[in-house]
């Protein structure tokens, strides 16, 4: 066994411009005297939350080089680990309380010391892409009279950004059918933003020779996803099945992340094998979807988008908990328009998830033509969308401040 050593979707139409305004896009900084555009982040708790954020920041220092960014995460966690494997600074926020008495308490910490941040870094907006930390963040960058802009990747808005909608200058959303949930006048339905590494995927014998060295180029590769925190469902299915998999197909290698708070059960129980990589979380996800021919996963909206970015066929295994976004809908809709296997809870077991792997692994065709619908259905220029609109509002507002300093 290979053991880790460290750790849109929008579907069309896209409409990259509001429904009852059109602003004008430019992509140079929003400082003509050449001050370095800072841009705060605020999101976390599950990649979904976290990766639109990188996937941003990218994309905003490919348009403006001097950019500079600020993420405000919770200590010790998926997002603070994900956001420092991609080489930016971030600042803790305490993380929500376990007790809800303690709540009203923890959330005036929160905000207090999202004052002191935003003071110190002083930035020109901050980005809320959902989760706790986003809600004290962009509440405090309003107190300040900072721009406030969130981004929301699921069909169905979580808590937060319900809240935050109120008060942001612009709305980024991934499907049509979530307008109905915020204020249209300030929505852009954009897409889901993919990180770089992913929408410039290596060849598949780079990312294979990562996992396992040496291996045959012409072997098929199975990637399962059992979430941040590890989907119990998903990984009791993947234990019963995994090694008859293996023994059965000496062609079929299998890269497993389990999720962190899963990983030293699941890898108490499973067996050495030369052909099993198993991790508690996936940091080089780029190499990840470059290998992999086929991916059982969770219907998260950012690992559907991601799904359809890369063109992979996928079997989705969607949460019944409500709490991880509305997935079955993620879920129907990546079945409509890129023809996954989707299988409910309730219908799983290692039986029914052996049927399903077999059944589309073993049909080239199929496999062919999965592929070609997800790339069909995804934006691949939702990130730059997104950045250029970020740009746009920076740009505008500090004329409008310029222009009532000179009256």
């Amino acid at each position: 066994m290979l053991m880790a050593t460290t750790l849109s979707f929008s579907f069309p139409v896209f409409q990259s411009t509001p429904l009852s305004r059109r602003v004008s896009i430019s992509c140079h900084s929003s400082n003509s005297n050449n001050e370095t555009l800072r841009v705060a982040f605020a999101g976390g708790g599950t990649g979904s939350n976290v990766y639109p954020a990188v996937a941003i920041a990218e994309e905003l220092k490919t348009a403006n080089p001097t950019c500079q960014f600020l993420f405000l995460c919770t200590p010790d966690s998926v997002e603070s680990a994900a956001i420092s494997s991609a080489g930016y600074d971030f600042a803790s926020v305490s993380s929500p309380p376990q007790n809800l008495l303690f709540f009203p308490h923890r959330l005036f910490k929160s905000l207090i010391q999202c004052l002191c941040h935003l003071r110190h870094f002083q930035p020109d907006v901050v980005v809320g892409t959902g989760g706790y930390v986003s809600f004290p963040a962009c509440l405090a960058a309003k107190l300040r009279g900072t721009n406030v802009v969130i981004h929301e990747p699921n069909s169905v808005p979580g808590f937060a950004n319900s809240l935050l909608s109120f008060f942001a200058d612009a709305i980024f959303v991934a499907f049509n059918s979530t307008l109905d949930s915020f204020p249209r006048n300030k929505c852009f339905v954009c897409g889901n933003p993919v990180r770089l590494s992913i929408r410039n995927l290596v060849s598949k014998v780079t990312a294979m020779s990562h996992f396992f060295p040496g291996s045959d180029s012409g072997s098929r590769i199975l990637l399962v996803l059992a979430g941040s925190f590890g989907a119990n469902a998903v990984n009791i299915a993947m234990l019963n099945l995994y090694y008859q998999m293996l023994r059965q197909d000496s062609g079929l290698y299998v890269i497993w992340q389990t999720g962190v708070e899963a990983f030293d059960e699941m890898d108490s129980l499973v067996k050495t094998h030369p052909r099993l990589y198993i991790t508690p979380f996936m940091h080089c996800m780029g190499l990840a979807y470059a290998a992999a021919d086929l991916i059982v996963s969770r219907a998260g909206a950012m690992t559907c988008y991601e799904i359809l970015a890369t063109g992979k066929p996928s079997i989705l295994i969607p949460s019944p908990n409500f709490s991880e976004g509305n997935q079955f809908r993620n879920a129907s809709l990546m079945a409509d328009l890129a023809g996954v296997t989707v299988i409910t809870e309730d219908e799983l077991d290692s039986s029914t998830l052996a049927i399903a792997i077999e059944k589309i692994l073993r049909d080239k065709k199929k496999m062919e033509d999965m592929s070609e619908r997800a790339l069909k259905a995804a934006n691949p220029n939702a990130s730059a969308e997104i950045a250029k609109h970020i740009l746009s509002l920076v740009n505008l507002s500090t004329k409008e401040k310029r222009n009532t300093a000179t009256k």
